[in-house]
Protein backbone atom coordinates (compact mmCIF):
# COMPACT_ATOMS: atom_id res chain seq x y z
CA UNK A 1 0.00 0.00 0.00
CA UNK A 2 1.31 3.70 -1.40
CA UNK A 3 1.59 5.26 2.22
CA UNK A 4 1.97 8.67 0.36
CA UNK A 5 5.30 9.56 1.99
CA UNK A 6 7.58 9.70 -0.82
CA UNK A 7 9.06 13.26 -0.86
CA UNK A 8 7.15 14.58 1.83
CA UNK A 9 8.98 17.26 3.82
CA UNK A 10 9.31 16.21 7.46
CA UNK A 11 11.06 17.55 10.55
CA UNK A 12 12.24 15.53 13.81
CA UNK A 13 12.91 17.15 16.43
CA UNK A 14 15.44 15.37 19.24
CA UNK A 15 16.31 13.17 15.83
CA UNK A 16 19.62 12.35 16.47
CA UNK A 17 18.95 9.41 19.07
CA UNK A 18 16.81 6.70 20.70
CA UNK A 19 13.13 7.36 19.00
CA UNK A 20 14.01 10.64 17.01
CA UNK A 21 16.79 8.78 15.37
CA UNK A 22 14.50 5.55 14.51
CA UNK A 23 11.90 7.86 13.01
CA UNK A 24 13.96 10.02 10.98
CA UNK A 25 15.43 7.03 9.53
CA UNK A 26 12.13 5.46 8.98
CA UNK A 27 10.83 8.56 7.24
CA UNK A 28 13.79 8.56 5.02
CA UNK A 29 13.70 4.99 3.89
CA UNK A 30 9.92 5.86 3.22
CA UNK A 31 11.21 8.53 0.45
CA UNK A 32 10.62 11.58 2.47
CA UNK A 33 13.12 14.93 2.15
CA UNK A 34 14.18 14.86 6.61
CA UNK A 35 15.52 17.46 8.73
CA UNK A 36 16.33 16.95 11.91
CA UNK A 37 17.56 18.86 14.97
CA UNK A 38 19.37 18.34 18.03
CA UNK A 39 20.66 20.28 20.77
CA UNK A 40 24.37 19.67 20.21
CA UNK A 41 25.39 17.32 22.26
CA UNK A 42 24.71 14.13 20.07
CA UNK A 43 25.51 14.54 16.68
CA UNK A 44 24.23 12.19 14.25
CA UNK A 45 26.05 9.05 13.15
CA UNK A 46 26.85 8.66 9.55
CA UNK A 47 24.39 6.29 9.30
CA UNK A 48 21.70 8.94 9.61
CA UNK A 49 23.75 12.12 8.16
CA UNK A 50 23.48 10.25 5.09
CA UNK A 51 19.59 9.51 5.40
CA UNK A 52 18.69 12.96 6.10
CA UNK A 53 18.65 16.28 3.94
CA UNK A 54 19.75 18.54 6.97
CA UNK A 55 20.67 18.42 10.36
CA UNK A 56 20.33 21.71 12.35
CA UNK A 57 21.62 22.63 16.20
CA UNK A 58 18.28 24.14 17.88
CA UNK A 59 17.24 23.94 21.91
CA UNK A 60 13.58 24.08 21.57
CA UNK A 61 13.87 25.52 24.87
CA UNK A 62 15.01 28.81 23.47
CA UNK A 63 12.43 30.68 21.45
CA UNK A 64 15.24 32.40 19.42
CA UNK A 65 16.78 29.26 18.49
CA UNK A 66 13.28 27.53 17.46
CA UNK A 67 12.37 30.77 15.40
CA UNK A 68 15.89 30.18 13.81
CA UNK A 69 15.04 26.92 13.40
CA UNK A 70 11.84 27.13 11.68
CA UNK A 71 13.56 29.72 9.01
CA UNK A 72 16.06 27.44 8.17
CA UNK A 73 14.10 24.59 7.36
CA UNK A 74 11.94 27.14 5.78
CA UNK A 75 14.99 27.45 2.97
CA UNK A 76 15.72 23.55 3.11
CA UNK A 77 12.23 22.82 2.08
CA UNK A 78 10.19 25.73 1.61
CA UNK A 79 7.51 24.22 3.57
CA UNK A 80 6.76 21.29 5.78
CA UNK A 81 4.51 18.22 5.29
CA UNK A 82 4.93 16.02 8.76
CA UNK A 83 6.16 17.74 11.78
CA UNK A 84 7.39 14.94 14.53
CA UNK A 85 7.47 16.55 18.13
CA UNK A 86 9.49 14.40 20.12
CA UNK A 87 12.11 16.57 22.15
CA UNK A 88 11.06 15.42 26.06
CA UNK A 89 12.75 15.18 29.33
CA UNK A 90 12.20 12.55 32.45
CA UNK A 91 11.96 13.85 35.52
CA UNK A 92 11.29 11.57 38.89
CA UNK A 93 10.97 13.48 42.48
CA UNK A 94 8.25 12.78 45.12
CA UNK A 95 6.05 16.18 45.48
CA UNK A 96 7.51 17.03 48.58
CA UNK A 97 11.40 17.25 47.45
CA UNK A 98 10.14 18.72 44.03
CA UNK A 99 11.49 21.80 43.40
CA UNK A 100 9.38 24.69 41.57
CA UNK A 101 12.67 24.95 38.73
CA UNK A 102 12.34 20.70 38.59
CA UNK A 103 8.95 21.44 37.56
CA UNK A 104 9.30 24.24 35.27
CA UNK A 105 12.64 22.71 33.39
CA UNK A 106 10.43 18.87 32.85
CA UNK A 107 6.72 20.85 31.53
CA UNK A 108 8.92 23.08 29.46
CA UNK A 109 10.84 20.77 27.61
CA UNK A 110 7.84 18.42 27.36
CA UNK A 111 5.24 20.69 26.87
CA UNK A 112 5.81 24.38 26.09
CA UNK A 113 8.76 23.44 24.12
CA UNK A 114 5.97 21.71 21.72
CA UNK A 115 3.82 25.06 21.59
CA UNK A 116 6.78 26.94 20.57
CA UNK A 117 7.91 24.24 17.61
CA UNK A 118 3.83 24.30 16.19
CA UNK A 119 3.87 28.05 16.16
CA UNK A 120 7.09 28.68 14.72
CA UNK A 121 6.42 25.61 12.20
CA UNK A 122 2.29 27.08 11.38
CA UNK A 123 3.87 29.56 8.07
CA UNK A 124 5.79 25.81 6.81
CA UNK A 125 2.27 23.74 7.05
CA UNK A 126 -0.18 23.48 4.53
CA UNK A 127 -2.99 21.46 3.72
CA UNK A 128 -2.69 17.67 4.20
CA UNK A 129 0.33 18.28 6.76
CA UNK A 130 0.32 16.38 9.99
CA UNK A 131 1.44 17.59 13.44
CA UNK A 132 2.71 14.11 15.66
CA UNK A 133 4.16 14.61 18.66
CA UNK A 134 5.82 11.89 20.58
CA UNK A 135 4.30 11.72 24.50
CA UNK A 136 4.19 9.23 27.43
CA UNK A 137 1.35 6.77 28.68
CA UNK A 138 2.40 8.18 31.66
CA UNK A 139 0.04 10.52 30.78
CA UNK A 140 -3.11 8.30 31.38
CA UNK A 141 -1.98 6.58 33.90
CA UNK A 142 0.41 8.56 36.22
CA UNK A 143 3.47 7.86 37.59
CA UNK A 144 4.61 7.92 41.10
CA UNK A 145 7.15 10.14 41.90
CA UNK A 146 7.15 11.90 38.29
CA UNK A 147 4.00 14.70 39.13
CA UNK A 148 5.74 16.87 36.45
CA UNK A 149 6.58 14.57 33.70
CA UNK A 150 2.83 13.18 33.79
CA UNK A 151 1.68 16.54 33.50
CA UNK A 152 3.76 17.81 31.31
CA UNK A 153 2.86 14.76 29.11
CA UNK A 154 -0.84 15.02 29.81
CA UNK A 155 -0.37 18.60 28.36
CA UNK A 156 -0.14 17.42 25.40
CA UNK A 157 -3.25 15.46 24.81
CA UNK A 158 -5.07 18.24 25.78
CA UNK A 159 -3.07 20.26 23.51
CA UNK A 160 -3.40 17.76 20.74
CA UNK A 161 -7.18 17.79 21.03
CA UNK A 162 -7.71 21.60 20.75
CA UNK A 163 -5.39 22.13 17.49
CA UNK A 164 -6.52 19.42 15.82
CA UNK A 165 -10.16 21.58 16.46
CA UNK A 166 -8.19 24.87 15.43
CA UNK A 167 -6.24 23.41 12.62
CA UNK A 168 -8.84 21.28 11.16
CA UNK A 169 -10.08 23.34 9.10
CA UNK A 170 -6.77 24.68 7.39
CA UNK A 171 -6.66 20.91 6.46
CA UNK A 172 -3.53 20.04 9.24
CA UNK A 173 -3.79 17.09 11.13
CA UNK A 174 -2.77 17.08 14.73
CA UNK A 175 -1.89 13.60 16.92
CA UNK A 176 0.30 11.79 19.48
CA UNK A 177 1.77 8.73 20.67
CA UNK A 178 2.30 7.84 23.88
CA UNK A 179 4.61 5.25 24.36
CA UNK A 180 5.40 3.38 27.60
CA UNK A 181 9.01 2.39 29.09
CA UNK A 182 10.96 2.72 25.51
CA UNK A 183 13.22 0.11 25.34
CA UNK A 184 16.93 2.00 25.28
CA UNK A 185 18.76 -1.04 23.76
CA UNK A 186 21.06 -1.01 26.25
CA UNK A 187 23.27 -4.19 26.59
CA UNK A 188 22.40 -4.47 30.66
CA UNK A 189 19.31 -6.48 31.15
CA UNK A 190 16.68 -4.70 32.06
CA UNK A 191 16.15 -2.91 35.69
CA UNK A 192 13.52 -4.09 38.24
CA UNK A 193 11.07 -1.57 37.25
CA UNK A 194 11.26 -2.55 33.60
CA UNK A 195 11.13 -6.11 34.40
CA UNK A 196 7.70 -5.37 36.45
CA UNK A 197 6.49 -3.37 33.10
CA UNK A 198 7.38 -6.26 30.74
CA UNK A 199 5.61 -8.70 33.04
CA UNK A 200 2.20 -6.36 32.80
CA UNK A 201 2.33 -6.01 29.18
CA UNK A 202 0.43 -8.64 26.96
CA UNK A 203 3.02 -8.81 24.46
CA UNK A 204 5.67 -9.15 27.10
CA UNK A 205 8.41 -6.93 26.21
CA UNK A 206 9.45 -3.19 26.30
CA UNK A 207 8.31 -0.29 23.23
CA UNK A 208 11.07 -0.27 20.98
CA UNK A 209 12.02 3.22 18.87
CA UNK A 210 10.87 1.44 15.54
CA UNK A 211 7.56 1.03 16.99
CA UNK A 212 6.96 4.51 17.75
CA UNK A 213 8.49 5.64 14.46
CA UNK A 214 6.04 3.31 12.81
CA UNK A 215 3.19 5.13 14.40
CA UNK A 216 4.74 8.56 13.36
CA UNK A 217 4.91 7.12 9.60
CA UNK A 218 1.17 5.97 9.89
CA UNK A 219 -0.36 9.24 11.21
CA UNK A 220 2.31 11.29 9.01
CA UNK A 221 0.84 9.25 5.66
CA UNK A 222 -1.97 9.56 3.96
CA UNK A 223 -3.45 6.21 5.27
CA UNK A 224 -4.20 8.08 8.36
CA UNK A 225 -5.96 11.15 6.24
CA UNK A 226 -9.03 11.01 8.36
CA UNK A 227 -7.49 10.77 11.66
CA UNK A 228 -7.20 13.64 13.49
CA UNK A 229 -7.26 14.60 17.72
CA UNK A 230 -6.35 10.64 18.38
CA UNK A 231 -3.54 9.88 20.72
CA UNK A 232 -2.47 6.03 19.98
CA UNK A 233 -1.55 4.52 23.29
CA UNK A 234 1.56 2.38 22.16
CA UNK A 235 1.88 0.47 25.88
CA UNK A 236 1.82 -3.39 24.62
CA UNK A 237 -1.33 -3.37 26.33
CA UNK A 238 -0.74 -2.83 29.74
Amino acid sequence: MDTGLEKKRVLVTGGTRGVGRATALAFARAGAQVAVCHRGGSRPDEELAAAVQAVHRADVSSPADVAALAAAVGEDFGGLDVLVNNVGADGAAPLAELAEEEWARVLDLNATSVYRVIRAALPLLGEGASVVSVGAAAAMRGRPAAAHYSAAKAALIGLTRSLCKELGPRGIRVNAIAPGMVDGGGAEPPGPIAERIIAATPLGRLCRPEDVAGAALFLGGDTSAFLTGTTINLDGGI
